[in-house]
């Protein structure tokens, strides 16, 4: 298990440093996210079914979102991997999640019946925090789950490797104005419970 950094270029290091100098066979990225579908609350988890980089513009060249050379913008992961990740973020919901955070961190993002949804991850080199960039990340990319800072460069890194890769995030804020206040309690308090669970449950470990 590493920490990746923030960022693109700091999660592409590590994946290709995880990859280059240790026996790994797979790969599954957790984290936290900001919610862009309509509907996602705070609490609730996203399985990733592809990536895409909503800051890589190498236009006219190529069209937006297109990874150079790589001949795609959307990413996708290993379905194997993501199905085990589903299952095993329905098992710590059911089984772990009142025991794993506590109440009065659950009532305070009013975290009452979390949801698994399966869908498209954006990935950029920025904080969102507010609405009108929500606003036009809907408009730019119409099917995209949730935003976040790394998942979409491991999941180059992966592809250019052809190692099998699976990401789940857990919302964290609204990707508003409130984001700021929200994300730092929403991290100490809640996510590392929540990656943890979902972990264990996906390798077997009660």
């Amino acid at each position: 298990m590493v920490f990746s950094g923030w960022g693109k270029v700091a999660a592409a290091a590590t994946t290709t440093q995880l990859i280059a100098a240790y026996d790994v066979t797979d790969i599954v990225f957790t984290g936290v996210a900001g919610a862009v579908q309509h509907g996602l609350a705070i609490g609730d988890i996203v399985v990733g079914t592809e990536l895409i980089q909503h800051d890589l513009d190498a236009s006219p060249i190529y069209p937006r979102y297109e990874v150079p050379l790589l001949g795609k913008a959307l990413l996708a992961t290993d379905p194997g991997l993501r199905a085990r990740l589903r299952s095993a973020a329905a098992e710590f919901l059911r089984q772990d999640l009142s025991l794993a955070v506590p109440q009065s961190s659950r009532d305070w993002f009013r975290i009452a019946s979390p949801q698994i949804v399966e869908g498209v991850i954006a990935s950029g080199d920025q904080f969102i925090d507010s609405l009108e960039e929500i606003a036009a990340l809907r408009q730019r990319l119409p099917n995209i789950a949730c935003v976040e800072m790394e998942g979409a460069a491991v999941a180059q890194v992966c592809d250019e490797y052809a190692m099998p890769f699976a990401i789940v995030r857990t919302i964290s804020d609204a990707a508003d104005e409130n984001a700021p206040h929200d994300f730092p309690r929403f991290s100490r308090e809640i996510s590392g419970q929540y990656s943890l669970g979902i972990l264990a449950r996906f390798v077997g470990v009660d």
